[in-house]
């Protein structure tokens, strides 16, 4: 099945579909892994990290209901796969990736293919980007035990932030994540849980 019938099955909006089809996976990934771009599932990208299935990314990203003036966090920039989505989609994108290497790597790619409106930062993401707040849209790949509160604070209210919570992976046991829809309004956190999902740990 292609990577644009996995995810018509959990995306409706046609810009994203046509953001999945512009984008080449392979280019992002490593060198031995680029045979494997057309497979709708997660991959490694080397440091021990991965970079989730193409549709999970869409659906992810579909959550975050962007338009084309908004400023977004990315927590998370591990290959630039997903941060050229949102470099598509939005206005400015703010992405801080924790582990060098990948976040050097994931910068040439992407300033070469010519994407101009994102900024990058090596550093811990779940302190966010306070110069760059306050958001209308935060997006973190990594699972986090809890929302951490900083990113609560740059959200914009009426902003949305989609994070994966819930136990670390480990060897032998299958993690108990979820990826959430969070909602900042006038009232409070409106929270929604999604569905159960699996990501490497938020390190700080």
């Amino acid at each position: 099945m292609s990577l644009l019938s996995c995810a018509k099955r959990l995306v409706a909006d046609q810009r994203i579909l046509d953001v999945l089809e512009k984008i080449p996976r392979r280019e992002f990934l490593p060198p031995n892994m680029a045979d494997s771009a057309d497979i709708d599932d997660a991959l490694p990208i080397g440091e021990g990290q991965t970079t989730s299935q193409p549709s999970l990314v869409a659906y992810m990203i579909g959550l975050l209901e962007l338009k084309a003036t908004d400023r977004v966090l990315e927590v998370g920039t591990g290959c630039g796969y997903q941060t050229a989505f949102l470099a598509e989609l939005a206005g400015a994108v703010f992405t801080v990736e924790r582990i060098e290497a990948l976040g050097t790597r994931a910068k040439e790619i992407l300033e070469g293919r010519g994407w101009r409106n994102i900024r990058f930062r090596i550093g811990n993401g779940g302190m966010g980007w306070p110069e760059g707040a306050p958001f209308d849209a935060i997006i973190v790949s990594c699972a986090a035990e809890s929302v951490p509160a900083p990113l609560i604070d740059q959200m914009k209210m009426g902003g949305r932030l989609v994070i994966p919570l819930g136990r670390a992976a480990d060897s032998f046991i299958d993690p108990e994540q979820e990826l959430w829809l969070i909602r900042k309004t006038a009232s409070g956190l409106e929270e929604e849980r999604k569905l159960a999902v699996r990501f490497v740990p938020m390190r700080s």
